[in-house]
Order: structure tokens, then sequence, then C-alpha cells
């Protein structure tokens, strides 16, 4: 029994694995459980019997990808102390993960959201919880970064957030679709400016 649900949770890890490098390379919204199939060597009745509906295997996927930016941008800013130390670290492990250029450095979510920000349904859905999560998570580290004294009390969250997020995206679209090495070290200098803009006067000093 446990050497049948061994398997069963390898081919699952297997299946995932296929869909996360399918949906990277040519986006969520063209998995396809036949798809898989052909790439994994699993029968389309395997792969359904595991993942079930196309929905859950794009939900599947997303959540793997949520737990993958866990591991290697949230988690590892929260060692950095709270505040602006803590938001340069979350800025600066999500830019060296945005401006991979290998296909399993894409963002599903920012690829995601131009392919579906004209849809609707349950993966749009699915798509912009993910992104209001992580756009809460910044805001909440902007917040404590005006409660320490790091940035200025008239700090707008919501406006930095915003301009901290246009310049992932910028470096991600330069990274990915003009394919400029600099992109990384010019978005590094852009953000470096932009948050001199908000530093109270004791850090500007």
């Amino acid at each position: 029994m446990q050497q049948s649900t061994a398997k069963s949770e390898t081919t699952y890890a297997t299946i995932i694995a296929a869909a996360m490098d399918m949906a990277a390379a040519e986006g969520i919204g063209k998995l396809s459980l036949g798809e898989l199939a052909k790439r994994t060597g699993i029968s389309k009745s395997g792969v359904f019997s595991r993942v079930g509906s196309l929905e859950a295997l794009q939900a599947a996927v997303l959540d793997e990808y949520d737990r993958r930016f866990a591991d290697e941008v949230f988690m590892p800013s929260m060692a950095a102390p709270k505040g602006l130390p803590r938001l340069v670290m979350q800025v600066n492990l999500w830019l060296k993960k945005g401006s991979d250029e290998a296909p399993r450095g894409a963002c599903l979510y920012t690829a995601g959201a131009f392919e579906f920000d004209d849809l609707a349904g349950p993966l749009r859905d699915r798509l912009e919880l993910g992104v209001a999560r992580w756009r809460a998570s910044l805001r909440k580290t902007v917040l404590q970064a005006m409660e320490a004294g790091h940035l200025r009390p008239d700090t707008d969250p919501e406006q930095l957030v915003f301009e901290i997020y246009s310049l992932i995206i910028g470096v991600m679209h330069d990274v990915r679709f003009l394919r400029d090495a600099t992109a990384p070290r010019r978005m590094g200098r852009a953000f470096n400016r932009l948050i001199s803009t908000y530093k109270s006067f004791n850090e500007a000093e």
C-alpha cells in the first residue's frame, strides 16, 4: 500500500513538474491534459485520474509556483530586519527570480495577467488572488518601514507598491522579450532612485 501511494505521489509530482515547464514556456492557458500525457509518457486517463480537471491542474500549478516563490523570495526575505532592509531584500530576490531568462524563470502571474486580463473565470480569479496576496505582503513591509522611520510618514504605500511592481514588470519585459542583459542592473538603479525619494530625512542622511 505504501509503495503504491509513493508511486502515485511520484507520478503526480512528475505531472506537475511537466505542467510547470509547459506553463512557463507557453502560458498557463496553453496547458492541456493530452499534451501533458505526451510529454510525460503517462496515459491521458492516468493524468486525469491524478489531477482531475484542467482547472484543477491549473490551480495545482499556481499552488506549486506559490510554494517555489515562497521558498526563493518570501521566506528568505523574512531573515532581513523589518522595514526597509526587508523591502530591499524582497525586491532584490524578486528581481533575481524575475530576470532569469530560462523558461522556468517565467513569472506565471505576470504572464497570466496579460493572458487573461480581458477574460473572466476561475483561473483569472485565482491569478488575481495571487497577485493581490503578494502586493499585500509588499504593502505590509512598506508600512513596517514607515513605522520604523525608514520611510517618510507621508509615504503612500499603495503608490510605492505600484511603482515597485511596475519596475519588476518592466525588467521582465526587457529581459525576456528584448533579451536585454543590462535590464536587471538598470532596474536596480531605478529602484534605488525610487526609494531615495521615499526615505525619511534621517535615513537619507
